[in-house]
């Protein structure tokens, strides 16, 4: 078996902590998933517990066969006798051996790293490292680089020659403190990402978002996040996506390294304490549940609004936009008087009497019993209780 086979036999153990959703707590809300790499486990798990899922790979990872930069890296790796290597995923160790095999270079590969001292960024990064045979001496606390490294200088790294394998978002910071360190820093990235095929999923998704027709929109790369930037910019609609995002739209990202550039964009994205896929689902799960299902008991119905989908009594019924927007502040409110004017305000419709009458009007026609929405006089609306 060679090494890069031998990984992927491990790495595959190592499938989404998912089990089979008995019931469906996701049913009424709308995911956006922008990952192209396992993309399928993601919305299949997602759509099983009932959600609406909307799919734009952001970014795409290139064929090995295509990246003869990897080989160069490689090589340059090999002959350097690195002393020290950073693996900081499983996937991209796996690649690494992959192009290796596929260009007869694997063996001196293995035996460069086996003759260097093995860092490790995390568990799965640790497990493709031994299933490839080969042994670390360290793992970051935190599975961050920037821990890695923290190890590093402690121990001191002045005169050594430190072997990093990349994940596709490159933190050059990190990179360097330790040539400041007086360190020789050799780089390999196993992946690169590009552009994937139909481009224009990427917009449609960013209007989606933007115009509040989506509850969630998930991030398991950093690169992604960049891409969704600059696909933003490039349709004038940056701005509008980020206040979506800190509104109606919540942000999840699997981990902290794809956090980052969120937060360095000013947002305060959903990230699990554990940072795996299947831990990314159940977060989202649980926040959608305890946040964003609305419930009110009244004497002649029971009502019931998650995401996009309500219930009355138990029957689905459809609304329009507006009309779903005013039902939402009202159940939010639970059953308080809401003004005029802040349900005006809310519904953007710029202190007309008239269209708001009327968004109330078409709300009242679409409800099995119109008298749930009722007319305080001089004040404004609430749900009957």
């Amino acid at each position: 078996m060679t090494v890069a086979r031998a990984i992927e036999v491990q790495d595959a153990t190592a499938a989404p902590e998912v089990s089979e959703a008995v019931e469906a707590p996701l049913d009424g809300f709308r995911i956006g998933v922008t990952s192209h790499r396992r993309s399928r486990d993601l919305i299949e798990a997602l759509e099983r517990r009932g959600a609406s899922v909307l799919h734009a790979p952001a970014l795409k990872i290139a064929p090995v066969q295509e990246d003869m930069v990897l080989i160069d890296d490689t090589r340059t790796i090999i002959a350097a006798k690195p002393d020290i290597c950073i693996a900081t995923t499983a996937y991209g160790m796996r690649r690494w051996c992959e192009a290796a095999d596929s260009f007869g270079i694997g063996e001196q590969l293995l035996e460069t790293l086996s003759a260097c001292r093995m860092f490790v960024r995390g568990p799965k990064a640790r497990g493709a490292v031994r299933a490839a045979g080969l042994a670390d001496v360290g793992i970051s606390s935190d599975e961050t680089t920037a821990t890695l490294v923290d190890m590093l200088l402690a121990e001191g790294v002045r005169g050594k020659t430190v072997a990093v394998q990349l994940h596709g978002y490159t933190d050059v910071r990190q990179l360097e403190r330790l040539r400041m360190s007086g360190a020789t820093v050799l780089t390999v990235t196993p992946y690169r990402w590009v552009k994937p095929d139909g481009e224009d999923k990427l917009p449609r998704l960013i209007e989606a978002v933007v115009s509040g027709n989506l509850d969630v929109l998930t991030f398991t790369s950093a690169p992604a996040v960049d891409a969704m930037w600059s696909t933003a910019h490039e349709m004038g609609l940056y701005r509008q996506l980020i206040e979506a995002l800190k509104g109606p739209v919540t942000v999840a990202a699997v981990g902290p390294v794809t956090a980052q550039p969120l937060v360095d964009a000013g947002l305060t994205p959903l990230i699990p304490d554990r940072y795996r896929m299947g831990a990314l689902i159940r977060l989202v799960t649980e926040h959608l549940s305890l946040n964003h299902v609305r419930r009110l008991e009244t004497k002649s119905a029971t009502i019931e609004l998650r995401g996009r989908c309500l219930r009355i009594n138990g029957e689905v019924v459809d609304l329009a936009p507006a009309p779903l927007l005013l039902l939402r502040a009202l159940l939010g409110a639970g059953g308080a008087v809401l003004s005029r004017e802040a349900l005006s305000d809310l519904l953007d419709l710029r202190g007309s009497v008239h269209a708001l009458d009327m968004t109330v009007s078409r709300l009242r026609s679409s409800l099995p019993d119109g008298k749930l929405v009722e007319t305080v006089v001089k004040r404004g609306y609430r749900l009957r209780a």
